[in-house]
């Protein structure tokens, strides 16, 4: 039965009241985990669109985002398991759908790994030594194309110019401690405490 660990996730979490926690060192996880908005594990586009719009981007972006994302990912996440129109992805497999041309910070498990994420300012931070600028992003997508990896190329873009949008300080520069919150998933929550708190003002 395809649908079978799926449903028992779900079983568990609205009977039982049990939530899906992502491992301590696993960075991937809990990046991911930010946009699994109610904690049982799955990430649905409507969910993917809720944390998209939670940390400050409009609809548009956030509806592109949730069927981007979704529809890339859920398959990759479900090892063994039927086609589903829903589009979910599941947390705990998220490091199985790693794509190419990316910076390799996290390693083949989702974890984090530091000397890659030091190589990045070390090669492309030349105006400031912890920041990025919008060309020296540009270098750092190109100096990690892989050939042959169209897909792994759009989506490392894709990732990094969001980011770049979402993060650039008044003088459009992308700041070091602000990609490694990314990295981890803080950074989410700290956007959306941000942007509750400008409603609320």
């Amino acid at each position: 039965m395809p649908y079978a660990s799926q449903s028992l996730t779900r079983f568990c979490f609205v009977f039982l009241g049990a939530k899906f926690v992502p491992e301590e060192d696993n960075f991937l996880q809990r990046h991911v985990a930010f946009f699994d908005r109610n904690k049982d594990g799955i990430v649905y586009p409507s969910e993917t669109f809720q944390g998209f719009r939670a940390i400050g981007c409009g609809y548009l972006l956030s509806a592109f985002a949730s069927l981007f994302i979704n529809m890339g990912l859920s398959s990759k996440t479900r090892p063994g398991k039927g086609f589903s129109l829903s589009f979910p992805i599941e947390v705990k497999n998220i490091h199985l759908a790693k794509h190419g041309s990316d910076s390799g910070v996290y390693d083949k498990n989702g974890r984090f790994v530091e000397s890659k994420f030091e190589e990045i300012f070390a090669k492309h931070s030349k105006t400031h030594p912890d920041a990025l600028t919008n060309k020296e992003l540009k270098q750092l997508l190109n100096s990690n194309k892989e050939a042959n990896d169209r897909k792994g190329a759009i989506a490392a873009f894709t990732e990094w110019k969001i980011l770049y949008y979402l993060c650039k300080d008044k003088n459009g520069l992308l700041h070091k401690d602000t990609v490694r919150a990314v990295y981890d998933g803080s950074l989410f929550e700290k956007l959306e405490k941000q942007k509750a708190s400008k409603k609320h003002a």
